[in-house]
Order: C-alpha cells, then structure tokens, then sequence
C-alpha cells in the first residue's frame, strides 16, 4: 500500500507526458517529417527514370520548386499570418498528403503504361503527364513550406508560452526528429525501391500518406483543443507605417535591439479599426506584389535581419551531404557502403550540436550561444580548406573551371561532363543511398587514388561543422521566434524561407559554372567564405544587441548585472 502512491503518481505523470500538446506535436511532427524526407528522397528517382536517365526533368523540377517559394514564400506566410491557425495548418495538412497522393498515382499509371502514353498524339500524352507531375509535387512543397511555417514557427512558440527554456528545448527536440528521419526514411524507401521496384515505392508513399494524413488531422485537433491559447491571434495590421514603425532601426540606436526571452513572445499587436479598402480591380491584381514587396520591406526593417540573413548565408555552400557532395565522393574513390556511414555520423554530430545548444543557451544566453556556435563551425570547415592543398585533393588552377561547359556549347563533346551530373542525376543503390551511380562508375571501377588524406579531411571537416551548424541554426530560429510580432510570424518568416532557397539555388549555379572535380576546391574556399560572410553579420548582429561589455559575459545572470536598468530585456527563466 505505501508504493501504491508513488506509481499511481508516475502512472498519471507519464500518462499526462503522452497526452501532453508538446508530445502530440512531436508526434504529428515525426509523421509529416517522415513522408516528408521519403517523398523529397524518391521524387528525384522517379523524375530520373521516367525520363531515360536524363537530368532534365529533375532539373526543370528543382528549378520549379525553389523558384515557387522564393518568388511565394512572403505570399504563403502572409496567408498564414491571416487566418486561424487550426484552418491554416489542417488546409495544409490536406492539401500536402492529397497532392502527394496524387502525384504518387499518376507516377504510378505513368511506370506501368509508359509506352502505349508515349505512343499516344506522338507523344504528348506522357508530355503533359510530365507537367502534372512536376506541378502537383510543387503544390505539395509549397503546402509543406506553409505547414512547416505555421507548426514549428508559430505553435510550437504558442504552445511554450511565455517560458524560453521551454520553447529552445522544443526547438531542439524537434530538430533531433528532423535528424532521424533524414536518415532513417530514405532507407526505408529505399530498400523498397531497390527490392521492389518504382511502381511499388510509389504506391508505398501514397498509402503511407494516406494513413499519416488522417493520423495528423487527429493530433492536429488534440493540440488545438488542448490549447486554448491557439484559438487568439493577434490582429493584422492593415497599415504598414505602423510596422515600419515597430521595426525601425533606430531602436537599435536606442539600445532598444533584439531580445532574448518572451517579451515578444507575448505581445499582442494592436487591431486597427476597419479602414476604407480600396478595390479596382487592378488593385485586386496588384495586391500579392504588394504583399511580396512589404513582406521583403518588413524583413529587412526587422531588427534581427542581420541574424536571419546569416542564417541565409549557410545555404551558399557545397559542404553538406546534398548529392553534390556524394557524386564528388564516388568519384575520390568512397563506395556506398562508407557514405552509409558518414552520413549516420553526420546525423549524430547534428544531434550532439542540438542537446549542446539547450546547454549552451542555458549557461551562457541565446544570443551568445548563436556566436560560440558560429566558431565551432568555421574552425571545423578549416579542414575542409586544408583538404583542397592536402595529397590526394583533384584540385588544379591550370584546368579551367569553365571548359566542360564551352566544350559542351561548342559541339566538341556529346555529353555533360560527368562532374556535373552529382547536381541532380540520382539512383539508388544497395543500401538504399542516394547517389549517381548510373553516371558516375560504381567506386570500385575508378582508378584507386594515391592518397585519401584530402577527402578525410573533408568529410571529417563537414560531419563535425555539424555540430556548430545545427546549434546555430536553432539559435537564429529562436530569435526569429522570439523577437517577431506574433501577427508577423508567418510573414517573415516566408521570407527567411525565400532567402535560404536564393542561396540554395546560387550554390547549385555555382556548382553548374564550376563542374568539374579540379575546380571543387574552388568551390570549398567559396563556400567557407560564405560561411564565414553569414557569421561576420552574426556577429554584427549580437555586438550591436549586446554591446562590448554585455557580449563578453559569460551567463544570463552577468548580462543582467551588465544592464540593471534595463533587465525586462534578459530571459525571465533560464
């Protein structure tokens, strides 16, 4: 009888864990993040060998995608910023799964009928069919971009509520999910395609969403029920003075910059009185240019700018396990077997740089932690400059980076150079990686290198940045949350979202410039120096938030002794 307490107690205590709103979002999370990464892994695939192993489908649909939510992505947070959270992130939801789902079927009647569509009206039967995959996968990105807004920009934030240190272990734990199902679905999918066939990873996908959508509605409404506070939003404001206003850079003059805590985290904005509406209709025509342009308006008047733009700056790189990175590995010699491996060990040091973020943040403060992480990353990434000039490195300034692409133009060779085909040609091998090996010969026909000392350096450079990356990035992802208006979240951050696929596609056309594996190096040293660009304005950002003598402390509690006239501008809870 006297246990029978403490059990009824840690009975109910893990009962009310897992039926928690944050354990429910976890949750609904891990579903959307898996179908995610299973349908961002096998669309490349499928594109790929519908067209005859050609680069050109992939291409016109990574062209498409980034191309949508860099010219969308203020238009899609703005339309999240407008309307009820639980209609913005069902609408979403459905609209996501329903277009994957879709698109899965008709991926499906295209592998099994593919030459009696080719056959029909020469051709341009299957031509169209093209065009509608491609379209319906965009919709569901752009549906994904405004789910991925709303849930782990807006309710995550709303479901913390006024407690930081609950809302950066949130952050990480959400981010440790990312990590596992960037690994763990491919490899799902990828055996089922490797074993099976197309046509039944296609069908695999379908139910799969099929199943995780109607799961996801579910948790959805839970959340939402358990949530009182997600049925208040704030009030759009209607006249952008008024933001300008909020968001101007003389508060930073004032030492009224950027704050670590909850102090925006609960702010109401103020619902202005119904004002008279114009509405010609070139008006109505002009209105998602004008919201595209006072989206861009009100990122840059943030006052944590300088943070999202650095965060921008990281996706200008070639260091990361993109496929870019994994043809430049077969072709140094690495078989499939080892970049299984590099890239578990790449998901564990992002999940080591995730808990020691929630550490870091806890001793020594958000802002600082954003700068300590930035230090880590660029004095890893030193590795991957020494790689370039280290015994084994293809790197050679007496080759041309540019004479594939002339050599291509002017006729004197058939085909792209193999270099270039890492960017997008992608298939899947045993282990179910994505790699290119039906351009790239597997590694064991490639001629063994003298030395492997330049490509450990560079794999060891990229899995340990990491750690700095991945802290980083919820550093700036916390003070987005923390320091935009809530009737602005969705705005802005839409906009961040445009900014990172703008330096996503800039790498991709550097990559396209540059093919060639002797001009790699070039692109190594190009991308460490836009990552160290990124960190230059980080820390522009803190200095000026912070100031010298704030900035050099080394806790939250030395930061409020450094500025006892104004401690409303510090965490309340630590």
């Amino acid at each position: 009888m006297d246990n029978a307490g403490p059990k009824k107690r840690c009975c109910e205590s893990v009962q009310s864990f897992f039926t928690s709103p944050k354990f429910l979002i976890y949750l609904g999370h891990a579903l959307s993040t898996w179908g995610d990464r299973m349908w961002n892994f096998a669309v490349a695939v499928f594109l790929v060998g519908l067209y005859g192993n050609s680069l050109l489908l992939t291409a016109v649909y990574g062209l498409v995608v980034a191309g949508s939510v860099l010219l969308l992505g203020a238009i899609i947070g703005d339309w999240v910023d407008k309307n009820p959270r639980l209609k913005v992130a069902q609408t979403s939801l459905v609209v996501q799964n329903c277009a994957v789902i879709l698109c899965g079927i008709l991926l499906m009647v295209v592998f099994h009928f593919k030459e009696q569509l080719a056959e029909l009206y020469n051709g341009w039967v299957l031509t169209c069919c093209y065009i509608l995959v491609i379209s319906i996968a965009n919709i569901a990105n752009l549906a994904s971009t405004a789910m991925s807004i709303t849930i782990q920009r807006d309710w995550v934030v709303v479901v913390a509520g006024q407690d930081s240190s609950k809302l950066a272990d949130m952050n990480a734990t959400v981010r440790i999910i990312d990590q596992l199902t960037n690994i763990l679905a491919p490899m799902l999918v990828g055996q089922i395609m490797a074993f099976c066939s197309n046509f039944i990873g296609c069908g695999f996908i379908a139910g799969w969403n099929l199943c995780s959508m109607c799961l996801e509605y579910c948790l959805l409404w839970k959340v939402y029920q358990k949530t009182p506070a997600l049925a208040m939003k704030a009030g759009k404001k209607e006249d952008y003075l008024e933001l300008k206003r909020l968001n101007s850079p003389k508060e930073l003059e004032n030492g009224q910059g950027p704050v670590e805590g909850s102090q925006l985290m609960n702010e109401t904005a103020v619902v202005k009185a119904d004002s008279p509406k114009k509405t010609g209709c070139c008006y109505q025509m002009a209105e998602p240019l004008r919201t595209i342009r006072d989206g861009w308006v009100a990122y840059y008047n943030q006052s944590i700018f300088f943070a999202g733009m650095s965060l921008a700056f990281l996706y200008m790189t070639v260091l990361g396990f993109d496929c870019i990175t994994t043809g430049y590995a077969y072709m140094q010699g690495l078989n499939g077997s080892v970049l299984s491996l590099l890239m578990g060990a790449s998901a564990v040091s992002g999940i080591c740089g995730t808990v020691a973020f929630t550490w870091v943040r806890k001793n020594c403060g958000l802002i600082r932690t954003g700068f300590i992480s930035g230090v880590v990353q660029l004095s890893c990434l030193m590795l991957c400059v020494a790689s370039v000039f280290a015994p084994g490195s293809p790197f050679d300034l007496s080759v041309s980076p540019f004479q594939d692409i002339y050599s291509h133009l002017t006729g004197e060779s058939s085909a792209l150079p193999e270099a270039a085909y890492p960017a997008s040609m992608l298939t899947i091998d045993g282990q179910g990686l994505l790699v290119n090996s039906s351009i790239v010969p597997p590694a064991e026909e490639l001629p063994p290198l003298q030395s492997y000392l330049s490509v450990s350096l560079l794999f060891s450079g990229v899995i340990a940045a990491r750690m700095g990356l991945w802290s980083f990035d919820l550093t700036v992802t916390q003070l987005i949350q923390e320091n935009v208006i809530e009737s602005e979240r969705g705005l802005i951050n839409g906009v961040q979202n445009s900014m990172n696929y703008l330096l996503d596609l800039l790498h991709f056309i550097m990559v396209i410039l540059a093919p060639n594996p002797e001009a790699f190096g070039l692109l190594v040293i190009l991308s460490v120096s836009f990552v160290a660009m990124g960190h230059i304005m980080y820390f522009r950002f803190a200095f000026k938030s912070l100031g010298r003598r704030l900035f050099l402390c080394c806790s939250p509690e030395q930061q409020t002794q450094a500025l006892p006239d104004s401690p409303s501008l510090l965490p309340t809870t630590v």
